[in-house]
């Protein structure tokens, strides 16, 4: 039997943290039932309570920005999965379309792959900041005011209790402000612009209007090392951490410019910081490794390297790094193995370098017993 729900959940990614509290204000005053993963969930938790709250619910709106689908290539990526799985449970979706998004735009449709290419034929609706309440009113009226005939799942106990909890915590943060938007659209700018001058004016742009947003503060910071200001990098990732302590990212981007800087012993800490924060950022034990291999320490390098590689067996670039070990050992039958693996991964290709590395290959191939 078809009915009208009122039940919700909201997908987005955390840079867009005011935008979908925004959101979750507007359809709460407005009677909604929303589950909103404000304070973040445990990734162990993930299952139980974010998937089982997808299926209890007859809404799925995801919030679509250009960097909301930057890491959706992963399939273990959280806000893949929760599309993926509102895309099997049949829910009602909604892709609400925010700064500058668009379905047709190259480098969005490559990352709409697999299942999550469907996305592109639902009708979405576009939000703009300055008639963020009319999008709301069209989002309620012509959207969700619709009969359903979807199955809905009972979300167990526990899920039900952190659904509360979240709730909770969403409700008591202040009413968000049309500045507090505008910044993200101003972040979201800085994202998408071509060229690192225009980066940088956005991204200070956000930060002006939102004067704690660390995710700007380290987008910023990325931007000024394409500059080659490496003192105003070390300062915005500086800045995002002190916001934000928790911040991995921050952490392993001030530990890559450190390194830069040829401050070992500080870049070695930050990217101990971020793998204690997040122990599967197979990146940051990548930097790491190279910051061990250059303070002589080959045993940890490789340590770290063998992490990164077991954490995403299809890191090109962590093979290349631990084949360089292997050689400098005296390995060659490992490096060789390994610079073969970078090589049918692509890494040559992207890189530029599959002559070197194919020569380097040959060398090693001599230095062999009968070679």
């Amino acid at each position: 039997m078809e009915r009208i729900e009122k039940t919700v959940f909201l997908s987005y990614r955390r840079t867009n943290i005011q935008w979908a509290l925004a959101i979750f204000q507007n359809l709460t005053h407005h009677g909604y039932d929303v589950f909103f993963d404000y304070n973040g969930i445990a990734s162990g938790d993930f299952e139980r309570v974010i998937l089982g709250n997808i299926n209890a619910r007859a809404h799925f709106l995801v919030l679509l920005t250009p960097s909301a689908l930057e890491r959706c290539g992963d399939p273990a990526d959280w806000l893949r999965r929760e599309i993926e799985t509102a895309l099997e449970n049949q829910r009602n979706i909604v892709p609400l379309m925010l700064e500058g998004f668009d379905f047709g735009t190259p480098k969005i449709a490559s990352q709409l792959t697999g299942r999550l290419a469907a996305l592109k034929g639902y009708n979405g609706l576009s939000v703009p900041p300055e008639y963020f309440l009319e999008a709301m009113e069209r989002l309620r009226v012509r959207y969700l005011n619709v009969p359903l005939t979807a199955v809905l799942h009972p979300a167990s106990q526990s899920a039900q209790r952190a659904a509360t909890v979240q709730k909770a915590a969403a409700g008591a943060a202040p009413a968000v402000q049309e500045e507090e938007l505008t910044a993200q659209q101003w972040f979201e700018r800085g994202f998408a612009a071509a060229h690192v001058d225009e980066k940088v004016r956005f991204y200070s742009e956000a930060i002006r209007l939102k004067p704690d947003y660390a995710d700007a503060f380290n987008n910023r910071g990325n931007a000024r090392r394409d500059q080659g200001d490496l003192k105003g990098t070390l300062e915005d990732y500086s800045e995002a951490i002190r916001l934000k302590p928790d911040f991995a990212m921050a952490f392993y981007n001030r530990g890559n410019a450190r390194h830069d800087k040829g401050d070992l012993e500080g870049a070695l800490q930050d990217c101990s910081e971020a793998i204690r924060l997040k122990p599967d950022y197979a990146n940051a034990f990548i930097i790491r490794g190279v910051v061990r291999r250059d303070k002589g320490d080959l045993e940890g390098a490789l340590q770290d390297y063998n992490k990164a590689i077991r954490l995403k067996p299809d890191f090109a670039y962590a093979f290349y790094n631990r084949a360089q070990i292997w050689k400098t050992k005296a390995h060659h039958s490992a490096a060789i193995a390994d610079f073969q693996k970078y090589l049918d991964l692509g890494g040559g290709e992207r890189d530029g370098d599959t002559a070197k590395v194919e020569r380097m290959i040959r060398d090693l191939k001599e230095k062999l017993p009968g070679g």
